[in-house]
């Protein structure tokens, strides 16, 4: 073999596997039939929040929620923001973004709140009219789940678990579809 065949012998040893290693290309049309199973968020809607942040009586917001397709139906974007009922001033503010890996069949959503952001598996509910999903940092886990509501209402309960405690009701949200 002469030094020529052997210098592409050896660089096929290396092309090669690194080909074979090349990232399969999405499937945006799975990926937009997947996305638009959660449409019946989208819209922008108004009402109440109710986060319960020790003992006595929760705190109630005026609560708002804006969600709506991106990127050509391949991302949803959720903006939530709750301000107190006496002087407007934000309270809850919290921003998601929602994709689906359609390798995995899977919906991801990296969430943004008070500087730190999240990112978790979100499901789609039995019958598709609601998502559930949950966090968990440290000792402390949360627990998510957003449905319609026979009303046309977005209502959404979050439960907050620390250590070995029972599940505790952290925040409550009904929402309604803004005209």
């Amino acid at each position: 073999m002469c030094t020529r065949d052997k210098l592409l012998f050896v660089v096929c040893l290396w092309v090669l596997p690194c080909l074979a290693q090349q990232p399969r290309a999405p499937d945006i049309e799975a990926q937009r039939v997947a996305m638009k199973k959660l449409a019946f968020l989208i819209g922008k809607w108004t009402g109440e929040a109710r986060l319960q942040r020790g003992p006595g009586e929760p705190l109630v917001l005026d609560q708002t929620e804006k969600a709506q397709f991106k990127l050509d139906g391949l991302l949803l974007t959720i903006e939530g923001v709750g301000r107190t009922k006496p002087d407007g001033k934000p309270m809850l503010q919290a921003f998601g973004i929602v994709s689906y890996d359609d390798q995995a069949q899977t919906y991801r959503m990296r969430a943004f709140n008070d500087g730190r952001f999240l990112e978790t598996e979100v499901k789609l509910l039995e019958g598709g009219a609601g998502i559930t999903w949950g966090f968990t940092f440290g000792p402390i886990k949360t627990s998510s789940v957003m449905r319609i509501s026979e009303a046309g209402d977005w209502t959404e309960l979050t439960e907050l678990t620390i250590g070995s405690q029972s599940p505790r009701k952290y925040m409550e949200l009904r929402v309604s579809r803004s005209k």
